[in-house]
């Protein structure tokens, strides 16, 4: 799928803004790189917004350190 830079950028700014959240017990190996896929699947799903794809990202995290704990 391609995206504009402009998506590229928000979905770059809403990963480090969902990473930031996380707390430090819970930044586990692997987290960064599958709350990123969290965001692309958003983003090809067709959540563009900075906040929606904030918002799916970190309604995702518990169940994503979970998986990779």
């Amino acid at each position: 799928m391609k995206y504009s830079s402009e998506l590229i950028q928000t979905m770059r700014q809403a990963l480090e803004t969902v990473m930031a959240n996380v707390p430090a017990h819970q930044s586990v190996f692997g987290l960064k790189a599958a709350v990123a896929e969290c965001i692309l699947k958003a983003a090809a799903h067709g959540q563009t917004s900075y906040d929606g794809l904030v918002t799916s990202a970190s309604d995702q995290v518990q169940a994503i350190v979970a998986m990779l704990t």
